[in-house]
């Protein structure tokens, strides 16, 4: 699993992930998406290129989710592609993580 960082307009950090999301890929990312969930306010995870994601995968978005909102943020999922967005969907993730297919919709939403 590959993650890359940037910041993009008005203080918003993207967090754009590459692979699979698996148990060995939560395991490798899990500290610096703690880090950066920590210590941003808006964030916006890029998934497009996110081929699987498992249930420790979810896990870490969830918790890093629930970071960003104890600090008063919000956080956004981009883009998943469709296998990886039916199982947000089926688990109930979307319910908590808005899925947005657009940027500029992300940017709104953790803007707001």
């Amino acid at each position: 699993m590959d993650m890359t960082i940037e910041t993009i307009a008005d203080g918003i950090t993207k967090v754009n992930l590459v692979g699979r999301l698996d148990i060995v890929a939560a395991h490798q990312i899990d500290l610096q998406f703690s880090a950066i969930a920590g210590g941003h306010r808006k964030v916006i995870v890029d998934l497009e290129q996110v081929a699987f994601l498992a249930s420790m995968g979810i896990r870490t978005l969830l918790m890093g989710a629930k970071t960003v909102k104890m600090k008063g943020g919000r956080m956004a999922l981009l883009k998943p592609v469709p296998d990886v967005e039916e199982v947000l969907i089926a688990c109930g993730t979307d319910t908590i993580l808005p899925i947005l297919h657009d940027l500029e919709s992300a940017i709104d939403m953790v803007s707001g």
